[in-house]
């Protein structure tokens, strides 16, 4: 895999700086932007990047983006990573303080909120550490591992494994996605280091720092999942019936290339 040492030069590519990202980015670390979701949508908007392994809702609500098919971030039931914490019923929940970071996972909370005929205030969490004072506390990413595995006294909803109880079918957070522009090199440069990684799992599980190595092996090995095929495809579908049904738009049907 030498040639993943290359630079990605003309191309500009960026990730989120999350431990569930490291499998798709294995020997392209140094020629990446590491940004937010919100903050990497950003600059796929202004055309700062070429490419951004991003919340799946901006390829959806923006008609200018393609998909990288056969890679995400996906899960089939529990995902670990992105919680909404409650004290008391949700039903009884007036206002939820939200990960101003997220995209794609904010829009799966809204969606099956509002399937339980609920919809409360939604307003930005002003900053993780006063996360475990609040009622009710919606988070993604390791900060959401973070807040689950730290003494709290919330009920946890775990979106990934309501979403598949809603629907029978995985979620899909985040994709590459690609602007408009000739870019057959860098779509191989992305897929050989999906490869790459997923040849070399073991070795992130065990070498990397973030919580603990039986975590990281439940929740990269299992939890998370990688590729982007059929069921996946469903899931974006029915993720847009949702967003759609909701009025949650406008919404665009995703193009995926090779």
């Amino acid at each position: 895999m030498d040639h993943l040492e290359d630079s990605l030069a003309p191309f500009r590519a960026g990730s989120v700086p999350y431990l569930n990202t490291a499998p798709l980015t294995r020997g392209l670390e140094e020629h990446l932007a590491f940004a937010p979701p919100s903050e990497l949508a950003r600059r796929l908007r202004r055309d700062e990047l070429d490419a951004a392994l991003v919340s799946v809702t901006e390829v959806l609500f923006h008609d200018r983006y393609d998909i990288l098919d056969g890679i995400a971030v996906a899960s089939l039931g529990e995902v670990q990573s992105v919680i909404l914490a409650h004290r008391g019923p949700l039903e009884e929940a007036r206002e939820i303080y939200c990960d101003s970071a997220s995209l794609a996972s904010l829009n799966l909370m809204k969606v099956i909120l509002a399937e339980r005929g609920l919809k409360p205030q939604l307003k930005p969490l002003p900053d993780y550490a006063g996360a475990a004072g609040l009622d009710n506390v919606f988070m993604i990413g390791d900060q959401a591992i973070a807040f689950t595995r730290a003494p709290h006294g919330h009920q946890i909803l775990d979106l990934g494994a309501a979403w598949h109880e809603m629907t029978g079918l995985p979620f899909v957070y985040a994709v590459w996605a690609l602007r408009r522009i000739p870019n057959t090199a860098l779509r191989r440069r992305l897929r050989e280091a999906k490869a790459f990684g997923m040849e070399a799992l073991d070795y992130i599980i065990s070498s990397r720092t973030e919580f603990d190595y039986n975590f990281r092996k439940d929740y990269l090995g299992w939890h998370i999942h990688y590729h982007l095929a059929s069921d996946e495809r469903r899931g974006i579908g029915k993720f847009i019936e949702l967003l759609r049904k909701h009025g949650l738009g406008p919404v665009y049907e995703p193009r995926f290339v090779a």
